[in-house]
């Protein structure tokens, strides 16, 4: 069985996404700082027919994170897929001037420690496997940076660029890495921006492997 394994798995567009996944076929990896959240999720997905599993990690702490894909891959299969998508901190959205050298730390291990941690743990099985997908959902900031949200702004344009450069080297190994863009908030009611609404769009990411970045509407919008 394949393996999608969702790190900041929570009820909105974690558990969509989840679902989109587990209703193919995939087995579903959820990953959260709250193991009593992820194993919630997971006996609401096994319930509706869907194989899927909780692991507890801080994406800010690389080797938590690592140790729960090591034990989702042994648990539920090797990851196919792998979807980066944990929500940032509001301690990371002070203005620009207002921004310390800690407060930026944190942003940087949230948005370029952990998703490098992740990716170096799931690549090789994907390599052995000779396919992958690895999926980046960020915040608009990621390409239009504002002053008043430093930390995400800076932490998001280094985890693009790292996303940019899977995207560019591992394509000839048949692993497409992409990014989504979120303007604005997630929003139940929104005919783009709901959960369900952006995990098809993650799903047709990855089965169509086109082009590195999509947006969930026009950021200019």
């Amino acid at each position: 069985m394949n393996t999608i394994a969702i790190i900041g798995a929570g009820p909105g567009l974690g558990a969509a996404a989840a679902r989109r996944f587990g209703h193919e076929g995939y087995a579903v990896a959820l990953i959260s700082r709250s193991q009593e959240r992820a194993e919630a999720l997971a006996a609401e997905l096994t319930s509706e027919g869907i194989t899927a599993a909780g692991f507890a990690a801080d994406v800010r702490r690389p080797t938590a994170l690592t140790s729960a894909l090591e034990r989702a891959a042994h648990q539920l299969g090797a990851v196919e897929v792998l979807q980066y998508s944990p929500v940032p901190h509001e301690d990371f959205m002070h203005p620009v001037l207002e921004t310390t050298v800690e407060d930026l730390r944190g942003a940087l291990e949230f948005s370029v420690l952990g998703p490098l941690a992740a990716v170096t743990q799931v690549l090789p099985g994907m390599r052995t496997a000779g396919t992958g997908t690895i999926l980046f959902v960020n915040g608009g900031t990621a390409v239009r940076p504002k002053p008043g949200f430093a930390g995400t702004s800076i932490a998001f344009a280094g985890e693009s660029a790292y996303a940019q450069m899977l995207h560019s080297v591992l394509a000839d190994a048949s692993i497409h890495v992409s990014q989504l863009i979120i303007p604005g908030a997630i929003a139940p009611a929104s005919q783009h921006s709901s959960p369900t609404a952006i995990a098809q769009l993650l799903w047709t990411m990855h089965t169509e492997r086109t082009t590195f970045r999509h947006f969930t509407r026009d950021i200019d919008a």
